[in-house]
């Protein structure tokens, strides 16, 4: 039977990643007003006025140290974490031979690296408490190839299978570990994108267009990481739920 509150998400502690704007902000927000307490955590920390993260630390996900340190002062200040949702990304764009080495680095460095250092700091805690959920928001490029968008399709990609191996590896614990891959979402990030593009699609560069003809907001994002946290997604595990209205033709 589902809590009062039709989402089992009243009274928990969340911590979000890549909270300062965009689809973390979003997220922050949607499960604040779901009940949770939530903590953000971003390089440039901006959520302000209602629904905003009740703390929000400035923290780099590509390092371990720092991470470790916003764990651990987030369960000092709001109590045990019960959900994890790994937003914080990074996009480079350009040809694979115009590619440096820093930008390979850089975009693995948060995209994927980020969200374990993330997931295996908060996991300990919950693997004690037997409970906890996890969603990790990745991208469908990690499933459907696009050019000019090879490190950060490839960072996506790695970081959805990470997360299903450490929900295979959580779930005899009662923690449920999930992914969200949206497309295109009205966010900084897509702005460099042409909108005509993204709807229509582009023979040219083998990209389909939208079916349902219209970017996302972070709102439909943050919708479904709500779902997949809360009572109502309690036997989902190890999936990846495309919201992408419909572009990546997903069987």
């Amino acid at each position: 039977m589902l809590p009062p509150d039709g989402h089992g998400v009243a009274g928990k502690v969340a911590l979000v990643t890549g909270a300062g704007r965009g689809i973390g902000a979003a997220v922050a927000r949607t499960l604040s007003q779901a009940g949770a307490a939530v903590a953000g955590l971003d390089l440039s920390p901006e959520a302000h006025g209602p629904g905003s993260p009740a703390v929000c630390h400035r923290a780099d996900v590509s390092d371990p140290a720092e991470v470790e340190r916003v764990v651990d002062g987030v369960e000092r200040e709001l109590g045990p974490i019960d959900i994890l949702v790994n937003v914080a990304g990074v996009f480079r764009t350009g040809p694979v031979t115009d590619l440096t080495d820093e930008d390979w680095a850089s975009v693995f460095a948060v995209n994927t690296a980020g969200v374990f250092h993330t997931c295996r700091a908060v996991a300990k805690g919950m693997i004690a408490r037997r409970s906890g959920a996890i969603v990790t928001v990745a991208s469908n490029a990690g499933g459907v190839p696009r050019m000019g968008m090879a490190a950060y399709a490839a960072s996506k990609a790695a970081a959805v299978m990470f997360t299903r191996c450490l929900g295979l590896e959580l779930a005899e614990h009662g923690i449920r570990c999930n992914v969200v891959s949206p497309g295109s979402t009205r966010t900084a990030m897509q702005a460099t994108l042409d909108p005509h593009s993204v709807l229509d699609g582009d023979l040219a560069s083998y990209r389909n267009g939208i079916p349902l003809r219209r970017i996302a907001d972070p709102a439909d994002i943050a919708d479904v990481v709500l779902f997949l946290v809360s009572d109502r997604a309690r036997h989902i595990t190890m999936q990846d739920l495309y919201v992408d209205g419909g572009a990546a033709l997903r069987a």
